[in-house]
């Protein structure tokens, strides 16, 4: 029997082998079910290790800058939200309709928490997540362009179902800096989501300065052409 748990796992079915092992201890617990019962059980464990596996990877790759969860969101300072409006974030219909989420506050209002807790919600029902502080974003851009995987960089953004960009507004960006982003949702529109944070300014001016740069790049697309 110690083969066949050395062949499980070298077959990669960790969950399976460590469910079976398990039953072979315990013999007087599992002697009474049916071959297919105690085979049923052990697939179950081999899904629930690899599901396990996928969150902690998922988690790992997105870099959050917090550990965050949305069970443990602190309702009470004034955030000007509800456990009703959490909830129903938290069921990620948003996410799959391809929506985006802003998010805006006070310095310490615990917006990069919130966001952080979204994403990690995110990794747990099986959507790859990145979080970036909005300065870091910009220099990895940057530092694409000089090495030349601009372009790649940009079609790793674009797979990324959910897309966290922090400290949105601390300083004025340049004209290549707003490309980049255009470029970023650009590719992301329609297709993924993303959160954004800001601290600066409120939905409706972060959204007219999003359609002023949206159109001035229309009509530069346009000139140019």
């Amino acid at each position: 029997m110690t083969q066949v748990l050395m062949q499980l796992r070298e077959l990669k079915l960790g969950g399976m082998a460590n469910a079976l092992h398990i039953q072979l201890e315990q013999v007087s617990t599992y002697e009474g079910l049916s071959f297919m019962d105690r085979l049923g059980l052990l697939i179950d464990q081999e899904n629930l290790s690899r599901n396990q596996r996928k969150q902690e990877r998922l988690i790992r790759q997105a870099h959050f800058k917090l550990r965050a969860s949305v069970q443990e969101i602190d309702y009470q300072h004034r955030r000007n939200i509800t456990p009703s409006q959490i909830a129903q974030l938290a069921q990620n219909d948003w996410i799959n309709r391809k929506q985006n989420l802003l998010i805006t506050g006070p310095c310490g209002s615990g917006k990069t928490y919130l966001a952080c807790a979204f994403g990690h919600n995110a990794c747990l029902q099986g959507y790859s997540v990145r979080y970036y502080r909005l300065s870091r974003l910009l220099l990895e851009l940057n530092q694409a362009k000089a090495d030349g995987s601009y372009h790649k960089q940009l079609q790793q953004l674009a797979k990324i179902q959910l897309l966290v960009i922090d400290d949105w507004g601390l300083e004025a960006l340049k004209p290549a800096q707003r490309n980049d982003l255009l470029e970023i949702m650009d590719d992301r529109h329609g297709s993924s989501s993303t959160v954004v944070c800001s601290g600066l300014m409120e939905p409706d001016t972060l959204m007219r300065d999003n359609k002023r740069q949206s159109e001035r790049c229309h009509h530069e697309s346009k000139t140019n052409a």
